[in-house]
């Protein structure tokens, strides 16, 4: 087992076991962690030792979106600075998405912004019925450019463009209809649930596994490398505007921000 910037990696089993582990900042994220979290799957898909990447949390929350002390920093990058930021979120995403072996998610507790991506580009998604989701980032100014594509695949555009304008919270069971997460189970079968789900994946053949993974991504057309880029420049040129630096600075500060004054 090994601790690397709040996140805790083990192999169980022949599961790579992948834990947010940051429960004094809610399991907020921030760069550190974002590169952590890369590595540690690409760490998991290349270890012949791991049929199977589960992704879960410790503390009462799931994860709680950006870190703080992160978006301070972010609300003084420069455009250049906001691009490299924001690719790195996207290889993250995109590594998790494209992974050749199964990927889990275990909610509990809230999920917001960038968390709801992690749990977008998971192939198998299961929450207790208390979680709560929102994708949050107009409220700041800032858009969810990065996460967009998983969560618009996972929601549908009509859903998306109703949770992503509004901001509103909204509980496991309509997270469930949405497509968001594929199971709702009670906290005390969450981890039976999650055991359901390994067991029937390691009865399969990885090699097929795999293959079925890239026959559903080729079916679906996948992403291509410009929607990525196109994301990752959407935010920055957002984090850099007025509108996106008076929200996370009114954000910081507890205050009403005051949209269009700069």
């Amino acid at each position: 087992m090994s601790l690397t910037t709040g996140l805790t990696t083990t192999i169980e089993d022949g599961v790579a076991i992948l834990t947010l582990d940051r429960p004094e900042v809610r399991n907020a994220f921030d760069d550190a962690l974002i590169a952590a979290l890369t590595q540690a799957y690409e760490t998991a898909i290349a270890d012949p030792a791991a049929v199977a990447i589960l992704l879960r949390a410790n503390g009462p929350v799931f994860c709680s979106g950006g870190d703080l002390n992160w978006m301070r920093r972010m609300a003084a990058y420069s455009r250049e600075e906001n691009l490299a930021d924001a690719e790195r979120l996207g290889a993250l995403m995109r590594t998790i998405d494209l992974s050749p072996k199964p990927t889990l998610v275990r909610i509990h507790g809230s999920a917001f912004a960038g968390a709801t991506g992690l749990i977008a580009c998971s192939d198998i998604a299961v929450a207790v019925p208390e979680a709560e989701f929102a994708v949050t980032e107009v409220r700041i100014g800032l858009i969810p450019a990065v996460i967009s594509p998983y969560l618009v695949r996972a929601m549908g555009a009509r859903q998306a463009r109703r949770y992503f304008l509004t901001a509103e919270r909204f509980a496991a069971a309509t997270a469930l209809e949405l497509g968001l997460v594929h199971e709702v189970v009670p906290a005390g079968e969450l981890d039976a649930a999650i055991a359901r789900h390994l067991k029937a994946l390691k009865a399969a053949s990885p090699a097929a596994l795999g293959a079925t993974k890239a026959l559903v991504a080729a079916v679906d057309r996948p992403l291509d490398d410009s929607v990525i880029e196109d994301t990752a420049r959407r935010i920055a040129d957002q984090r850099a505007s007025a509108d996106g630096r008076e929200g996370v600075t009114a954000f910081l500060e507890k205050r009403k921000p005051n949209w269009g004054a700069a």
